[in-house]
């Protein structure tokens, strides 16, 4: 966010935020030793392997391997953005933030307030239109038919968009808005190839799209007349404001009620979140559209620890619930479905059953193994044995997802049962299924873990001790940059981090860990620095073990090359004359492996030691 924010008032906040005072309002933090530790808020986990170091002023996850700054946690747990982050800490910090004049930033941020500002006049329009006008007579007839109140459509800021091509556009101009920012909010489009403007939004029920503070961010428009040819909702397009995957239809209304119960039912659309809402079952979001993405998982991560999926009983609902599954596990939370009878969905059915009705029907949500071992039992016929081919391999993918050991036997039990054959014929095959797909994102034992932040292999063990000698011990990297080609270094996300950290070298422009880690883009690298930074293994004679590591590295790369000149040396293509070069490049690079350790070409050795 370089720009946006100066560095100088970053490093203020930074320093008026210590990291266990921050974490610790969020999380019950013991001493450990200089650490602190805690069961982590980024993944379930029996013993904590969540730690905070105070001297260093960051946090790192041993289980997950997240970690990073104070910005870090912030903006991770609350699921914010950096800017964001930014703010609440220095709101917390009651330090004034006055954003850097940097014009392409101050530019972006006035862009968003006045879309903002757009949005919100917009709505104001469309209730008024809905609430009085002769056009909005339409949408009013439909409400009333589908049984929405008076005070939901007051409630949640329903509207009506006049069937005319030009309503919005015209009511721009009155406002004095550029038709350009118009159509950046993705009110309004423009005519390929010419200059001409069209309402996006015409003769359709409006629904404002909300963001967690309730700012209206974008719409969804109902056709009102079923016969109608053309889509049934049209959705804003994202906008410098609004990203369909992030954003929950009604949270900014269910998240204190999501909270209190743990459970966050997810359903399809809008007018079943309303009538559940307004039936008193308020524990309720919908994503914007059947597609739940893995920024909705962590969003619903923040407020429960239970997923209740009650989309459609029509096979894209159904279809939409399955392909649901992978995000939640990976974000840590357990899953049920329930289905309410055909051919209702959840509106009809609490408008023709209640809301006590629809609440039985949350209640007994089964687990979502067993609705996906009943639905591919009724979706397969058992009696072909492709029928039950597939259903063996479907429910063998998706419970090894888990990772649990326990739940993977008791679902190959249950499938046995179903299919009528043996428990131990099904184990095999899903023991088959598992060697063949291997769990990445969680470990194979009776707790929950999330998707790991560290997708890199891991770092040699000498690797991983130079990297904690370099960060641990500041003083060492004057040495090591004299002393050491970054090529020697294998691993490339080390090689990496050790080139950034060389890099920064003297007192002026060395700030500690946190301000580094704001600099590597990487978050497998950020993980990796936390994790050799936090951990509390003493280093013995560090400067000593930084001359071994580097020795040790510049050796196993003069192997590899005199590997490779073996290798090359045993073709039978070669001329006499290039493998006698060959062996005199070997002999140099033994020659040279017998050598100690020399200041590279063009530095000046120095001498911490």
């Amino acid at each position: 966010m370089a720009g946006l924010i100066p560095d100088a008032k970053l490093e203020q906040i930074r320093n008026a935020s210590d990291i266990v005072d921050v974490v610790g309002s969020y999380l019950p933090l013991k001493r450990a030793g200089t650490n602190f530790v805690a069961l982590c808020p980024f993944h379930k986990e029996k013993s904590p392997s969540f730690n905070v170091s105070p001297q260093r002023q960051i946090f790192h996850c041993f289980g997950c391997h997240k970690g990073g700054d104070v910005f870090t946690f912030v903006r991770e747990y609350e699921n914010v953005s950096f800017m964001d982050a930014v703010r609440r800490l220095a709101d917390r910090a009651k330090i004034p933030l006055e954003i850097d004049q940097d014009p392409s930033q101050s530019q972006s941020r006035q862009l968003k307030d006045t879309l903002l500002h757009i949005h919100e006049q917009i709505t104001q329009r469309w209730q008024n239109a809905l609430a009085n006008e002769a056009s909005g007579q339409a949408a009013r007839d439909y409400l009333l038919q589908r049984g929405v109140t008076a005070e939901a459509v007051q409630l949640f800021r329903l509207g009506s968009a006049p069937e005319v091509w030009d309503d919005t556009v015209n009511w721009a101009k009155s406002k004095g808005h550029d038709l350009a920012v118009m159509e950046q909010a993705g009110l309004i489009l423009r005519k390929e190839g010419s200059d001409h403007y069209y309402d996006r939004f015409r003769g359709r029920l409006i629904f404002p799209i909300a963001d967690e503070q309730g700012r209206v961010i974008g719409f969804s428009g109902r056709v009102l007349a079923a016969d109608q040819k053309t889509a049934k909702y049209v959705n804003s397009p994202e906008t410098p404001i609004f990203t369909k995957g992030k954003v929950f239809f009604g949270l900014d209304k269910s998240k204190r009620a999501l909270l209190d119960a743990q459970s966050a039912i997810v359903c399809e659309g809008q007018l079943d979140l309303i009538a559940s809402y307004m039936a008193g079952v308020r524990n309720i979001v919908a994503p914007q559209g059947t597609a739940l993405t893995a920024d909705h998982a962590r969003i619903l991560k923040r407020y429960v620890e239970e997923v209740v999926l009650c989309f459609d009983a029509d096979n894209a609902g159904q279809n939409a619930t399955v392909r649901s599954l992978d995000s939640l596990l990976a974000a840590g939370l357990a899953v049920r479905v329930a289905v309410v009878p055909a051919p209702h969905d959840p509106d009809s059915f609490i408008k023709a059953s209640g809301g006590g009705a629809f609440q039985e029907v949350i209640a007994k949500a089964e687990g979502f193994f067993d609705y996906y071992l009943n639905r591919l039992c009724v979706t397969n016929d058992l009696k072909s044995d492709r029928g039950r081919l597939t259903v063996l391999h479907a429910m063998a993918e998706a419970v090894h997802k888990t990772g649990n050991g326990v739940l993977i036997d008791t679902y190959a039990q249950k499938t046995a049962l179903r299919l009528a054959v043996s428990p131990e014929s099904v184990r095999a095959e899903f023991r088959k299924v598992g060697r063949a797909k291997p769990v990445s994102a969680l470990e194979n034992e009776p707790e929950e873990a999330p998707e790991s932040a560290a997708p890199w292999p891991p770092p040699s063990v000498a690797e991983y001790w130079l990297l904690k000698v370099i960060f641990v011990h500041d003083d060492t990297v004057a040495w090591l940059r004299a002393h050491l080609d970054p090529g020697w270094v294998p691993h490339p996300g080390v090689r990496e981090i050790i080139i950034t950290r060389m890099t920064v070298l003297g007192d002026a422009e060395w700030q500690g860990v946190g301000p580094f880690l704001e600099g590597i883009p990487s978050a497998a690298a950020r993980s990796l620095i936390t994790e050799v930074t936090t951990q509390a293994r003493p280093i013995p004679n560090p400067t000593q073990q930084l001359a071994d590591i580097v020795l040790r590295l510049r050796n196993q790369f003069i192997d590899r090359q005199i590997t490779e000149i073996t290798r090359r040396s045993a073709e039978p293509e070669l001329t006499d004359e290039t493998r006698l070069e060959l062996l005199h490049e070997q002999q140099a690079l033994r020659q040279l492996k017998r050598q100690p350790l020399a200041p590279l070409h063009g530095t000046e050795e120095e001498e911490p030691f």
